[in-house]
């Protein structure tokens, strides 16, 4: 779970303003927060399956709106990468 505190700091990075949590790159940032610390449970907790089942599903939340985001508007995908440090 993410703590409050961090949930407004991505929003605020990622959001035009602090209430805007509907935009593709805001929830690809929570997400992918979500994601490393899964898998950081998942390394201490290695037969925890329904975790894993989770973890998969966000991955692939997260996949669906980078590739929508590629579609539209490849610039801001392109930053999104960057600033998350993420391999595609």
């Amino acid at each position: 779970m993410i703590s409050s505190e961090r949930k407004e700091q991505l929003i605020e990075k990622f959001g035009e303003s602090t209430k805007d949590t509907g935009k593709a790159e805001v929830q690809i940032a929570i997400f992918s927060t979500r994601i490393s610390e899964l898998t950081e449970h998942l390394k201490r907790h290695p037969k925890d399956h329904s975790t894993r089942r989770g973890l998969l599903k966000l991955v692939g939340k997260r996949r669906r709106l980078l590739n929508y985001l590629m579609d539209k508007e490849i610039d801001r995908y392109r930053t999104v990468i960057a600033e998350l440090g993420i391999r595609k």
